[in-house]
């Protein structure tokens, strides 16, 4: 019997010791990416809101964060980062259901007390805290809550979690005449084992008859995958190792308490059937040369659009929801 209770609080030591490791590694992380990590604002304006000035989360409500995903090659002293993609979740914790919303980066809109411009435009003008402005007035939707993360840091979380297996539709090449090639992408078609490396490739891919239309696609078919890989027993038993490896490259402002109900809401979300869907959607913009060549939306017909989607679903579990019209090639 005594060789019993020692062997259980050797068990309980162990438990608790693992758990405040576990802990201390979840609250270093979450400090640490609340500091400017990817964009510093500048001096004249463009700081985003901080997490103590965001009302903390009620765990009940309808959460949306605001993705972003900026290319700061070629910066020096703190310059501004060019807004690569960028994408709306809208996370819903009664039906732990999650819908992805990607929003193509030439939509030309209204960027509040900048006129109008290329959505992608809004963080340059005024960084993370104009972006999801820019974006609320945009979808109707509240947004306050943001992550930025940068190629080097999509690349670290990728290889953190042992990279993700993914059916790469095509061959994709393209050599990209900056950074000596760093860049290039060279996909073969098939399923496989994506790296860091090979997985950014598949997300930065544009040339092909679609342009950024299936490049969002696939933005949203990787970020799915991701979240599923996420939940698996050995990716969440190397959490502290994650959460090393990618904190010097993302940014957030949702606070730490915040981060802890998500963490544990993304334990029980339906991963399999995500909502994932491209704005504005076909037949909601038009094409225009005002600015370059453009995407000016219907701004009523977008946000009715996103009301209606995320309306409880009614479709069978295990169905995953995309918009139909991201399948169509544009006029």
């Amino acid at each position: 019997m005594r060789i019993w209770k020692r062997m259980l609080l050797i068990v309980l030591v162990v438990i608790a010791a693992t758990a405040g490791y576990y802990g201390y590694s979840f609250y270093q992380f979450a400090q640490n990416i609340q500091e400017p990590n990817v964009f510093t604002p500048p001096v004249d304006g463009g700081a985003a809101t901080k997490a103590a000035e965001i009302p903390q989360w009620d765990g009940k409500d309808r959460v949306n964060i605001l993705l972003m995903g900026v290319d700061r090659r070629g910066m020096k002293n703190n310059g501004l980062p060019r807004s690569d993609s960028m994408m709306l979740v809208s996370i819903d914790p009664v039906s732990k259901r999650y819908d992805l919303f990607s929003i193509l980066r030439d939509t030309y809109v209204d960027i509040p007390g900048n006129g109008s411009s290329r959505i992608n435009s809004a963080i340059v003008d005024g960084g993370p805290e104009l972006a999801m402005k820019t974006v609320s007035q945009f979808t109707g939707l509240p947004v306050d809550r943001y992550v930025i993360t940068d190629f080097e840091g999509f690349k670290a979380l990728i290889d953190s979690v042992g990279g993700v297996e993914l059916d790469v539709e095509k061959n994709m090449y393209y050599h990209d005449p900056t950074d000596k090639g760093v860049y290039d992408i060279n996909l073969k078609k098939g399923v496989q084992q994506l790296d860091g490396n090979k997985a950014l490739q598949y997300v930065r891919f544009r040339h092909d008859a679609t342009s950024d239309y299936t490049r969002t696609e696939r933005q949203r078919k990787l970020l799915a995958a991701v979240a599923d890989q996420m939940k698996k027993g050995t990716t969440l038993i190397q959490l502290p190792s994650i959460l090393k490896e990618v904190t010097p490259y993302i940014q957030t402002n949702i606070g730490t308490m915040d981060m802890l109900k998500l963490s544990s809401l993304g334990l029980n979300l339906n991963t399999q059937s995500p909502g994932k869907y491209q704005l504005p959607p076909m037949g909601m913009f038009r094409e225009s040369h005002r600015a370059g060549s453009v995407l000016v939306p219907d701004v009523d017909q977008v946000q009715s659009f996103i009301q209606e989607t995320l309306q409880p679903a009614t479709e069978p579990t295990g169905a995953t929801v995309e918009d139909p019209s991201t399948s169509s090639t544009p006029q």
